[in-house]
């Protein structure tokens, strides 16, 4: 079942299974994720459609001179990757928490809270892959954001389906500009080398690539709340206003911390 079927299907009656968590294990198959039309990112960041594209992001070599990233540029990609792996742990956590009680009020959202589950622990994974590689190291405040993921999950699941995707909403909402963000510092970085006849890296080439398909797997978590009745919650505008703020204090605090 895809995660339309899985919403589409919220309108017939199902038994009541009990919480059924076959997605926290690891080895299961993921479902296919559907291809949804991105929702705007209504932050500073501009949308993707607008993204220069470095010739860089075409070739694989040449014969240019290739330069050290600066210590500004080393700074920002270890703050952007630290934030990064901090945020997709705190979304594990997030689907961890919502699942038990929303598989037993809507057994048919259990494919859906599997597939999107899964998706971000496999951003978990390539964030961590990228600390260890890189001998970043994660946010001291990492105790803090597993408890308040694991409560945000747990309370707006508690408070139905329809808060539980204003939840998701609201997240991705500033996951994706921020990715989006990460992305143009990126492709301005490369575009400027071009310029100067210098040789871009494999690895920027290569993480820009990771973080544009993260950041679209984050905006087509966003399209599926939409469409799964986020707009309906009770108390939509100060339910998503309070997360939304939470998450740029996250993000602030994570990049420093």
């Amino acid at each position: 079942m895809n995660a339309a079927s899985a919403l589409r299907a919220l309108s017939r009656p199902q038994l009541n299974r009990g919480p059924i968590l076959p997605f926290l294990v690891p080895s299961l198959a993921r479902l296919a994720a559907p291809k949804l039309p991105h929702a705007t990112i209504t932050t500073s960041s501009l949308p993707p459609s607008t993204e220069p594209q470095p010739e860089a992001l075409k070739t694989h070599s040449s014969a240019k001179r290739r330069r050290p990233l600066t210590k500004e540029q080393r700074e920002f990609l270890d703050s952007a990757l630290r934030v990064n792996q901090a945020g997709e742990l705190a979304a594990t956590l997030i689907y961890t928490a919502q699942t038990p009680p929303l598989a037993r009020a809507h057994p048919s959202l259990l494919p859906l809270m599997q597939h999107m589950y899964a998706q971000e622990a496999g951003h978990f994974s390539t964030f961590n892959g990228l600390l260890a590689k890189h001998r970043i190291r994660p946010t001291a405040l990492t105790p803090v954001w597993t408890a308040a993921a694991s409560f945000l999950g747990w309370s707006t699941a508690l408070l139905g389906r329809e808060a539980a995707m204003a939840c998701t909403e609201a997240v991705e909402t500033e996951i994706g500009g921020h990715y989006n963000g990460q992305v143009r510092v990126l492709l301005a970085w490369m575009k400027e080398m071009e310029e100067k006849g210098e040789e871009v890296g494999e690895e920027v080439r290569e993480l820009v690539e990771t973080l544009k398909r993260i950041r679209d797997e984050e905006l087509e978590h966003l399209d599926t709340a939409v469409e799964g009745g986020a707009k309906t919650a009770e108390g939509y505008e100060l339910l998503t206003g309070v997360i939304r703020g939470g998450c740029r204090g996250a993000i602030w605090l994570s990049e420093r911390v």
